[in-house]
This record gives C-alpha cells, structure tokens and sequence, in this order.
C-alpha cells in the first residue's frame, strides 16, 4: 500500500513540477501576417495539425493568409508534454485599387495561352512546396532597390476597367527600367526562368522553412537555379516583362502556398487608391 501511495505522490509530483514549455512568437496575428516562433530546442511543433520543422535553436515559422477567418490552433510537444495554443486572427483592412483604361487581353488572356499559363504555375508551386532546413528566415528583408515608387500592395482588391479581380498578393516597386536588383534575404536560387507568361522573367529564392520570395518582371537575370545567395547582392535588373503595364518590380512571400506580406510598413503608409493605365503594375490571374 504504501509502495502505492509513493507511486501516486511521484507521478502527481511529475506532473506539477515538470518544466513549462516555452513559445515566444514575433509578428502580429493579422491576416496576411509572417510570424516567427520560438521554443524549446528538439521541440516537435505543429500548426493546424501540419507538422513544421523546428532547427536546432528552436525557431520555426508559419504564416496566416490573406483572408483567413478561423483562430490558428498550435501544437508543441517535448520530452512527452504537449502544449496546445488556440490565437485569435485579427482581420486586416485592405486597400481598394482602381485601374481603367487597359486592353482586354491584359485584363482576360486569351483561350491559346492557358496551357503555357498552366505549365508556369506548375513550375512555381514546384518552387514554393520546397521544406529545406535554411533558416534565413529568422533574418530581416531589406529593400530590393534604393529609389522606388510603391505602385500597388499586398491584399489590395484590383478593380480592372470597373470589374472586380483577384486581389494583389505582391508589393511594386516602380524605378526605371535596368535598376540592379538586391536580394532581400540570404538564400538559395530554386528557380529562375526569363520568360513567364504573367510574370515574365521569374526569381525564386528558398529562405527556409517554405518560406520563398518570387521575384516578378525582371529584364535580365544574373543567377541560375542552385546558387546560394547573400542578402544584397545584385540578382539582376528590373524590367516589365510578362503581362505588366510599364517598368516594376513585382515581389511576393511565402509560407508553402500561403501568401503573405513583405515590406509591411509600406502596406500600412501606401494611400493611392485610383490607379491608370500608365502607372506600372502586375497582374494576377
């Protein structure tokens, strides 16, 4: 019996007395948000039950779409514990983007197009499904060129000649055509093509984690696919390429599939609601 007791009195001392698993999380839970997260070192995290890697200081990363409605639910287990975290997604504001003016085709492509469209996406969700153990991530982005006008952003609802469309996942950066173009991010090269149909020529760099930037509408390309990079070196130059209306660079983030925002302090400063013709931005399919 009192082997027993013993026995009950170390398993509830076990339980009372066993370390708290930690999380910290940088990043605000918005929609379209890139949130950081930290625990403990060989920790097994899951987020809405997909299982993401966790490196060997504990970071791991995840982000939160454009128009997600529902709480995330984040599962952390270590050494037998289990930590069950329910965040509250808060819903974001977006702008309203007007642009009149533009041809048809640019606005609609045309029926003889869609398998080459297809082929594209294809090849970039290829691109963005890549779990490699790089975690860049954890660093901060840098801006892509030094001058720059912001002509569209991330979430914006695209009124194309008085016709709803899908909404801009990117951030575009109008300069003149041929400015070097940085890299935002130490990474890798995982694909690089010159001729996209919507985005023409086409960068995309591996951070980590599944989390990748594209970069949209190059003129010329300086990097192959495989080559390892370092955060500002010249990539290659801006350009409008692909289905865009004059010289930007188009730039989109990633966790796997989601899309989120880049550069968010100039989502937050970005006012310009009408948008002609002439005023250099990308289109979404």
């Amino acid at each position: 019996m009192k082997i027993f007791r013993l026995i009950i009195y170390l398993h509830f001392f076990t339980f009372f007395y066993s370390p708290v698993i930690s999380a910290e999380f940088k990043g605000e839970f918005l929609q379209g948000s890139f949130i950081l997260g930290k625990t403990e070192a060989n920790s097994k995290v899951e987020i809405d039950g997909r299982k993401v890697r966790v490196d060997k200081n504990g970071y791991f990363v995840f982000g939160l779409g454009r128009d997600r409605k529902n709480d995330i639910v984040i599962k952390i287990k270590e050494k037998g514990k289990l930590k069950i975290l329910k965040k509250k997604v808060f819903k974001r504001e977006y702008k309203i983007q007007k642009i009149d003016g533009l041809p048809p085709k640019q606005v609609t492509p045309p029926p003889e197009v869609y398998e080459r469209i297809k082929k594209d996406n294809v090849l970039i969700g290829k691109a963005r499904s890549i779990d490699s153990p790089y975690n860049f991530f954890k660093n901060k982005f840098i801006y892509p060129i030094d001058k720059y006008i912001i002509t569209g952003v991330y979430g914006s609802q695209r009124i194309l000649n008085g016709k709803p469309r899908r909404p801009h996942y990117g951030i575009d950066f109008h300069a003149p055509e041929g400015t070097p173009v940085k890299a935002m991010m130490d990474g890798e090269v995982i694909l690089s093509e010159n001729d996209m149909y919507f985005t023409g020529g086409t960068l995309i760099f591996d951070h980590g984690h599944g989390i990748s930037t594209l970069y949209m509408h190059m003129k010329d390309i300086n990097v192959k696919v495989g080559q390892k990079i370092k955060q500002g070196e010249i990539v290659g130059t801006l350009g409008q390429s692909g289905r865009a209306t004059g010289p930007h660079l188009d730039i989109r983030l990633n966790w796997f599939d989601v899309k989120l925002i880049i550069l968010q302090n100039e989502v937050f400063s970005y006012n310009t609601i009408t948008i002609f013709i002439k005023m250099n931005i990308s289109f979404d399919k």
